[in-house]
């Protein structure tokens, strides 16, 4: 059989030798591939003794096998898989959000220079490219639905069940929509014509919006995936237009007054600069370039997923840096320094203005801006619902089986509500303002305490003999320091108190964003010690791999005096 690897230069091949050996080994825990294909659906007693014996090296292999043993397994699912252009857009649509639509000026506030700030536009990029090296050799390892959770689950096997827990927290408490589901009420009423939405109606059009998105998905996952595909579409189709737009101001066909920013481009314009302020505007770059990991997600959900991963993922980042690049270029190629530095969250709204006049920036600009928060949740809501499915189905979740659930399309319909939940009460609860700003921007912090736990563990899978890694794409150590070193920076960076002030504003958002963290061990310690304590049971991983070539893994209560009856 022909590796369908075979053709994608990103992949490192020498490792296909073993690959190839391994997947022809028999465990006795794990079915092969070839008993996979028949149909049958597996599972085995599992008793402690049987746990005990799976321990140190023989899990070790037991995981390497399954990991490359499943994306070489047919699929018999009944709903469609994501190919290559699915996952382009599922990745596009998370990265395209609001941020290159209304950062390059805080950026360029920051740094007070046109050329650095294009720099840190493209060192974004850069950051960006090294997270995705780390994340294929996870993913192309583990090709399963989860994304962080698995390449945690394969690093930090002690305490057990402590790093799945920890995620859960992040996942479940912060994996939210809420700041997109808000972006889209507010400019789908301006565009509409309300000059000043005010919250409460934004809120409205926000719940109404994650309302249909959960319902798309839910009742028509193939409608819901055709959705943010053609907005994806419209996305670089939308930045596309900007590009070409600076292009035109740049050679001075556009009647239009040449701003003159690219003139002596490096030196300050008379604002910002030094240390804090050029790494406040990296940080503010950073955030909008999240969302690249995507995919991760839902490996289970694509078309022969190492592939289209390997394809799609730096295809995806690599096209939205060139976009985002440019796209800064485009903007100082039209609007003058000092509108750009004090446009604030509207810079866009300033390009068209200038290049459209005013009636139709007016119009266009905030019912573009809609649509492209409107793809962020449409894809956010499939991927999370998945991960919250996934989490269901292993045991892990108070009311496993309920969140487990799909219906007759095969949607995590509970899954799904999970996240409409926590969603709704985001957008419901807080009071307006800055309260409300402060609750959607806590996921930043703890997603770079988890992205670093995964760099590092990386690390020590490659250069620990006893591990036995094995993945057919490697992330160079270099690289694979450069990601964790800016995440260590983005850990960082909310501690340091502001020159010329008394004050630390980012350490409230740290420590509740490390609070969410702490509740999921808080919830280890209940779900995996206090309960069994009291219970009289045991919990261990049981791994079965079912007839669609997936592995399963699922945490079950064994009672101390016997083994469990499947």
């Amino acid at each position: 059989m022909t590796d369908p690897l075979a053709d994608t230069p990103l992949l490192q091949h020498e490792n296909q030798e073993s690959v190839e050996e391994n997947r022809n080994v028999d465990h006795p825990l794990v079915p092969t591939a070839t008993a996979t294909t028949t149909g049958t659906s597996l599972s085995r007693r599992t008793t402690r003794e049987d746990m005990a014996s799976i321990e140190g090296e023989d899990f070790i292999a037991m995981d390497t096998e399954l990991g490359e043993a499943l994306a070489g397994v047919p699929s018999h699912s009944g709903q469609p898989k994501l190919g290559v252009t699915s996952a382009i857009f599922l990745i596009l649509n998370k990265m395209i959000g609001t941020g290159i639509f209304s950062t390059p000026s805080g950026v360029f506030l920051a740094v007070g220079s046109v050329g650095w700030s294009i720099m840190i536009w493209v060192i974004g990029g850069i950051l960006s490219l090294t997270g995705l090296s780390v994340f294929l050799e996870f993913g192309l390892a583990i090709p399963k639905n989860g994304g962080e959770k698995n390449y945690l689950e394969r690093v930090y096997r002690k305490p057990k069940y402590l790093i799945t827990c920890i995620f859960l927290g992040q996942m479940i408490l912060l994996g939210f929509s809420a700041g997109n589901s808000l972006a889209f009420g507010r400019y789908l009423l301006f565009a509409a014509g309300v000059d000043f939405p005010s919250e409460r109606a934004s809120r409205i059009v926000a719940v109404l919006c994650i309302t249909g998105v959960v319902l798309i998905h839910g009742l028509h996952p193939s409608a819901g995936t055709a959705l943010f595909n053609g907005l994806g579409i419209f996305k670089v189709f939308l930045l596309i237009v900007v590009v070409i737009v600076g292009v035109f101001a740049v050679f001075g066909w556009l009647p239009i007054e040449d701003p003159g920013n690219f003139e002596d481009m490096f030196s300050n314009a008379g604002f910002g600069g030094g240390a804090y302020n050029y790494a406040t505007g990296l940080l503010r770059v950073v955030y909008s370039y999240r969302g690249w990991e995507n995919a991760n997600y839902v490996l289970s959900e694509l078309e022969n997923p190492r592939r289209t991963l390997a394809v799609a993922a730096p295809l995806a980042i690599g096209g939205v840096t060139i976009l985002y690049v440019l796209a800064n270029v485009a903007y100082f190629a039209v609007i003058p320094k000092v509108e750009i530095a004090h446009s604030g969250v509207i810079v866009a709204g300033l390009f068209f203005r200038r290049v459209f006049g005013d009636s139709a920036g007016a119009r266009l600009l905030p019912f573009f801006v809609a649509l492209s928060n409107l793809g962020n949740v449409l894809v956010v809501s499939f991927a999370h619902a998945r991960v919250n499915c996934e989490f269901g189905k292993e045991g892990i979740l108070p009311y496993s089986k309920f969140f487990a659930t799909v219906n007759w399309v095969g949607a995590p319909v509970a899954g799904l509500f999970l996240h409409w939940i926590v969603t709704c009460l985001v957008l419901t609860v807080p009071p307006a303002g800055e309260a409300y700003e402060f609750i959607i921007d806590l996921n930043t912090y703890p997603s770079a305490w988890i992205n670093a736990l995964v760099a590092g563990g990386l690390v020590y899978l490659q250069y620990s003999k006893k591990e036995q890694w094995s993945s057919p794409f490697r992330s160079y150590l270099p690289i694979t320091l450069a990601y964790l070193f800016s995440n260590f920076f983005l850990m960082y960076l909310p501690l340091v108190k502001p020159p010329g002030t008394n004050s630390h504003p980012g350490i409230t958002i740290a420590i509740f964003g490390m609070g969410c963290l702490a509740m999921g061990a808080v919830y280890w310690v209940v779900w995996s010690k206090i309960m069994p304590w009291l219970g009289n049971y045991e919990i261990v991983d049981e791994r079965t791999q079912d007839a669609d070539g997936n592995e399963n893994i699922k945490y079950v209560r064994v009672p101390k005096e016997g083994a469990l009856e499947i």
